[in-house]
């Protein structure tokens, strides 16, 4: 329970890169940003998270409809999903269809707001020592996932929804030690702050309107 009647309330939507796989609760972004905003005044609360290593956009909508107690309306979404749809090497269109769907359930757990919702977009695996081990084509993922992040971004600017941009930074830093968790493949706490700095913008705006 909050103990500040005013505190807002944030529900966090995706899969290993919301929960955190590798990393402390402490350390996962959504947790790093809330941080982040209560100490701007912010009276955020803690996000309850719907998230799972491996979830594909799909498998997230199924456990939004199982969640107990039921997700009910929150002041603050945001969500990050898709990357195991193009592992699992589902294609783009498949991808923007339940992309959509997912997102209008975000909204609708908004309130109905399209202004308190938050979108990152995917970060490129392929820069990993888990996928060279796995002799995946580096410049394939990129592609694929770009044309993801593209189909997402448009559904988003159609929908008025704020869409941030982390791919840029883990393309940049994200084959790095100290950028990585042990597994090889997610992001270490390091990374996941840099992806909080970038959301942090966007969440203050968006939680700054009445």
């Amino acid at each position: 329970m909050a103990t500040d009647p005013n505190a807002l309330t944030y529900l966090a939507l995706g899969d290993s890169y919301t929960i955190g796989e590798g990393v402390a609760p402490g350390e996962r972004w959504p947790v790093r940003l809330t941080l982040a905003l209560r100490e701007e005044g912010v009276p955020l609360e803690f996000p309850r998270t719907i998230a799972a290593t491996g979830w594909t956009t799909d498998e997230l909508m199924t456990a939004m409809d199982l969640a107990q107690p039921p997700l009910g309306e929150y002041d603050f979404v945001s969500l990050l999903i898709g990357v195991n749809n193009q592992y699992r090497d589902r294609s783009c269109a498949d991808y923007a269809g339940e992309f959509g769907e997912v997102l209008e359930r975000a909204v609708r757990h908004a309130r109905g707001r399209a202004d308190r919702v938050l979108v990152l977009s995917i970060p490129d695996w392929g820069v990993t020592p888990f996928a060279a081990g796995q002799g995946r084509d580096p410049a394939k993922v990129a592609r694929e996932l770009d044309a993801y992040n593209a189909c997402a971004r448009a559904t988003c600017e159609a929908r008025g929804v704020a869409f941030v941009d982390i791919t840029d930074i883990n393309r940049q830093r994200g084959g790095e030690v100290a950028m990585l968790a042990d597994d090889g493949l997610h992001p270490s706490a390091a990374m996941y702050a840099e992806w909080a700095a970038l959301a942090l913008p966007a969440a203050r705006q968006l939680l700054a309107k009445d």
